[in-house]
């Protein structure tokens, strides 16, 4: 089917309540800081409205974006990135212990091998330390390596312990409509996060490096595009079966 037509689909699945989408405790696969908040900030806000507060595991460390800015090497970086993931999930409600950071590398992320086993493996334990019962993972038509290793690991992770996996797009939404895509039509539920747009919106706010204004010594470094923007800060969020 073409992107558009997969997008329209998207679109236009059923509004489901959160109970049904998320029961339990969620486990939210994140591959870079940042992506909690474009993806999943409406869950993460209606899971904390709930008392289910969800697990946030931030896969690489983000520290790519910029890679040939001397004022922000990727020390300094890193650091600045796991700071905005912090403040950015406390406008979501989160509390700070309920982020885990993995540092795998930014652009860099396994998808098979010895670390990808290991990386695995400790998201298994941290679901079953934190009795998850569904894993949220990045869309696997998602057009970023990173994000294909993060669904990986959550299609590892349901292997593992055997929770519901299901899948958020990204970077999914900017696939060219003509785009041939080799997938059915998508089965899955949208939620209504409305009352928590704001908080979202705030949220992917507090990730300033990914803007362009913070880090000016690198004209090539990454910056949130609009277009993006302007397809994840909606009223719903997108959940697909995988």
């Amino acid at each position: 089917m073409k992107a558009a037509d997969l997008h329209a689909a998207l679109r236009d699945l059923p509004v489901t309540p959160l109970a049904a989408i998320a029961p339990g405790t969620a486990l939210i696969l994140a591959p870079h800081p940042d992506d909690e908040s474009l993806g999943c900030g409406g869950l993460i806000a209606a899971c904390c409205a709930a008392g289910q507060a969800p697990l946030v595991v931030i896969m690489t460390d983000g520290a790519a974006s910029h890679p040939h800015s001397r004022q922000w090497p990727a020390v300094r970086l890193r650091a600045k990135r796991q700071c905005e993931a912090r403040d950015a999930v406390a406008c979501l409600g989160l509390a700070p212990d309920r982020l885990v950071f993995l540092g795998l590398p930014d652009a860099a992320a396994p998808h098979e091998g010895a670390v990808f086993d290991q990386m695995a493996a400790r998201l298994a334990h941290l679901a079953a330390t934190h009795d998850c019962t569904t894993v949220f993972a990045p869309w696997r038509a998602d057009p970023h390596c990173d994000h294909e290793a993060a669904w990986k690991m959550g299609v590892a992770v349901r292997r593992l312990c055997g929770l519901t996996l299901l899948a958020y797009p990204v970077w999914g939404w900017l696939l060219p409509p003509d785009r041939d895509l080799d997938h059915a039509p998508p089965r899955g539920m949208r939620l209504d996060i409305t009352a928590h747009l704001a908080a979202k919106a705030r949220a992917i706010s507090r990730h300033e490096s990914q803007y362009g204004g913070l880090i000016t010594d690198d004209p090539d470094g990454f910056r949130l595009p609009d277009t993006l923007l302007a397809a994840l800060v909606t009223d719903f969020e997108v959940f697909i079966h995988s």
